[in-house]
């Protein structure tokens, strides 16, 4: 069992927000120990998209330093997507990033097709990935599911092969 070949797809905003919400404050190399312990890791995918520097410098240079740190972990990926620029009624801007959910369908299945590892472990709550994910299943390839409980789909920890709650799995010392 310990030769299977595991690829993680992380939804970066979702993992992001979550870790905020939850309070949880940990390094990333540890969320990835503690999402696979015993199965070697093929590829790691993070989908996320580069902050607007035009509205605040300090939080852009914060998140490029973040994501030149976490780029040196091995077999790591990091997929840019779009930043969509949002301005609410009351004036404020809020953002949106656009083609994560794409991408890491795509990566998913394309994996799947090729052979590239054989057990998948898709970070998320977002119940969009399910087509994806029945067809990596039905390419003989395990789905697993790590989410963090009240943000998470029932029907997507419902149609993978197993799931891992987070934020257990993450406030354990």
């Amino acid at each position: 069992m310990n030769n299977q070949r595991v690829a993680i797809f992380i939804d970066g905003s979702n993992l992001y927000h979550n870790l905020k919400r939850f309070g949880i404050k940990i390094k990333f190399e540890d969320i990835i120990k503690r999402i696979e312990t015993k199965r070697e890791i093929v590829d790691i995918f993070y989908y996320t998209a580069l902050l607007d520097k035009s509205i605040d410098e300090k939080k852009y240079k914060d998140h490029k330093r973040f994501l030149d740190k976490i780029k040196k972990i091995p077999n790591f990926n990091i997929i840019l997507c779009n930043l969509r620029k949002i301005v609410l009624q009351d004036g404020s801007v809020d953002f949106s990033i656009k083609g994560d959910d794409v991408y890491l369908a795509t990566d998913l299945i394309k994996g799947s097709y090729e052979n590239l590892y054989d057990i998948a472990i898709i970070v998320s709550g977002d119940a969009d990935f399910i087509p994806a994910i029945n067809l990596a299943r039905k390419n003989g390839k395990k789905v697993i599911n790590a989410f963090f409980p009240k943000s998470s789909s029932y029907q997507l920890r419902n149609c993978c092969d197993g799931s891992i709650n987070l934020r257990k799995a993450l406030n354990k010392k």
